[in-house]
């Protein structure tokens, strides 16, 4: 029996549907890569296990067995070190952070993130914890030192003095304030920071580079 003009093929309406689901995915940018943005990786991956099996047969005929042996160890071993360094919490305790999980610590949370990406940037430092205030206190290798505050507001508390105040004989160039803020200064903060001087304010954007790899002179210093 023929089907009325008027109605559509169930099949090519699912098949329809299907379309304007991957076209809005790929427009927001959740349905992954295509084929064609895979293949160089897959080529360069292909030659790679094939320069591998190559180089192990050729081990096996010069010497014999312990070369292929050898070369799957060492393969196991990396591979498992590899993933484990890419495990969510080995990549935190290194200091990397996606934006995400930054917003999703507390303030306590967040004091600790920041500490260990001191750590991963070759800092000496010294965690302060407090319920609502907490403090890193952090030297450089190099003689300066930072105290570093975690607020949404810039200037500090009327009760609040600096963990470690500075000594009489040491350089003010030496000693640098930070604040961090995971949203964004308003304009006051910033013009307090100026005033005062060796401050420096490290809002949502700079904090998400930081926490990518990117390290803390180059955000101090105001590179891209």
């Amino acid at each position: 029996m023929a089907r009325p003009s008027w109605t559509s093929d169930p099949v090519e309406e699912q098949r329809r549907r299907k379309r304007d689901v991957v076209r809005r995915l790929r427009a927001q940018g959740r349905y992954g890569p295509r084929f064609r943005d895979v293949l160089p990786s897959f080529t360069v991956l292909a030659v790679l296990v094939c320069a591998a099996v190559a180089g192990l047969a050729a081990g096996f005929r010069a010497v014999g067995v312990v070369v292929p042996v050898v070369g799957v160890l060492l393969t196991a071993v990396v591979l498992t070190v590899g993933i484990r360094r890419r495990r969510p919490g080995a990549r935190r305790r290194r200091g990397h952070y996606t934006p995400q999980e930054l917003l999703e610590l507390d303030i306590q949370g967040l004091a600790l993130a920041v500490a260990r990406m001191l750590r991963r940037d070759h800092w000496k430092v010294r965690l302060l914890p407090a319920p609502d205030r907490p403090r890193l206190c952090a030297r450089h290798q190099d003689g300066r030192r930072l105290d570093v505050a975690f607020r949404p507001v810039a200037e500090p508390l009327p009760d609040e003095a600096l963990p470690h105040p500075r000594t009489h004989g040491e350089d003010p160039d030496a000693f640098l304030h930070v604040v961090v803020h995971r949203g964004t200064f308003r304009a006051r903060d910033v013009r307090w920071a100026r005033r005062e001087g060796r401050t420096v304010l490290l809002d949502g954007p700079a904090l998400a580079r930081w926490a990518d790899g990117v390290s803390l002179d180059r955000l101090l210093a105001g590179e891209p």
